[in-house]
């Protein structure tokens, strides 16, 4: 788990390979919402000055509302990859990880690059007193699995009462806002957020982390000053202002889509959320491939040949493009 991890879009080594220009491509291999709202000006001032106070807490109290985090207020970083790898830095010296999984792979990669012993478990039960951070990303990449938000609270408690931090990471939650733990008052509770899938601007890097004000307060000191760009800012304070109910229409009919398609030709979808779906096939491999000499690229996992991630097309014409090239695999 040290070298480099394999994610999702990659379109310049695709292209390099099955030829086409990029911008041809239609790429489903990320779980990033493909039609992005539109954005406001920005000020000149968010560019050319460096973010004030008040511009930061501008963008934090939108986020206070639109995540219902109460009390909590969101701390802004430059994306939750940012944060991940500061998270070694709060496992005390001997203790142990563990991370359900199957998951994103980068957890399991910043704590083993920090000499922390982690511990893959398939189910809570596997919990154990070694244990001194707990991570759960829920809803989960990349089967979509999810815990109830009353089992993950219990499992805060029970882990705050012999000091171990319960880490929850909820990029993919914005479409169903009920399950999250944004407004939990375990202390010992952190809740990542992604800004960039369900508002389809992954290119500003910008996610949250929600917690107890005194790990908040570390995670600022550990990032230091002006962590996300004036610019980054501007945008989360706009849009999460914003009605976003147009925005999560529209990723369903998006998402009902795409099941439409999978389900026309045949393929068993393991799970998802309403920004990927996930399909288990023997011949996922070649599927991949075939994919590709059309120009359409999908997620593949190293761990699971068997398994071809989907996410959502931009419009009907990308359905079509899909369901096309679908047909035509040999099977």
């Amino acid at each position: 788990m040290s070298g480099p991890i394999q994610h999702g879009g990659g379109l310049a080594a695709a292209a390099a390979q099955y030829g086409g220009r990029i911008e041809d491509w239609l790429d489903l291999s990320t779980g990033i919402n493909p039609c992005p709202p539109g954005l406001p000006d920005i000020p000149m001032r968010a560019w050319h000055r460096l973010p004030d106070r008040e511009r930061d807490m501008a963008a934090r109290e939108a986020a206070r509302t639109y995540y219902t985090s109460a009390a909590r207020l969101p701390l802004p970083v430059a994306g939750t990859q940012s944060v991940i790898q500061l998270l070694p830095r709060l496992v005390p010296a001997g203790g142990r990880v563990a991370v359900l999984t199957p998951t994103y792979g980068e957890y399991e990669r910043a704590f083993t690059l920090a000499g922390i012993s982690v511990d893959a478990i398939a189910d809570l039960g596997e919990i154990g007193p070694a244990h001194s951070l707990v991570v759960v990303v829920n809803p989960n990449n990349p089967d979509g699995r999810l815990l109830g938000r009353d089992a993950l609270q219990a499992l805060a408690s029970d882990l705050g009462s012999r000091g171990c931090l319960l880490v929850v990471d909820e990029a993919f939650g914005d479409t169903d806002p009920e399950q999250s733990l944004a407004a939990g008052t375990a202390s010992n509770l952190i809740v990542f957020r992604s800004f960039g899938k369900f508002f389809g601007l992954a290119g500003i890097r910008l996610g949250f982390v929600i917690a107890d004000e005194s790990l908040t307060r570390q995670f600022a000191d550990w990032l230091g000053p002006w962590a996300v760009s004036g610019p980054a800012l501007v945008l989360a304070q706009h849009l999460m202002s914003s009605d976003t109910s147009v925005i999560r229409d529209q990723i369903r009919q998006r998402s009902q889509a795409l099941g439409g398609v999978l389900s026309k030709a045949g393929l068993t979808v393991r799970g998802g959320t309403d920004l990927f779906q996930l399909v288990e096939d023997r011949a996922a491999g070649a599927l991949h491939a075939h994919l590709c000499s059309h120009h359409i690229l999908t997620r593949r996992f190293d761990y699971r040949p068997d398994w071809l991630r989907f996410g959502l097309a931009p419009d009907p014409a990308g359905d079509s493009r899909l369901d096309a090239a679908l047909k035509s695999f040999p099977r």
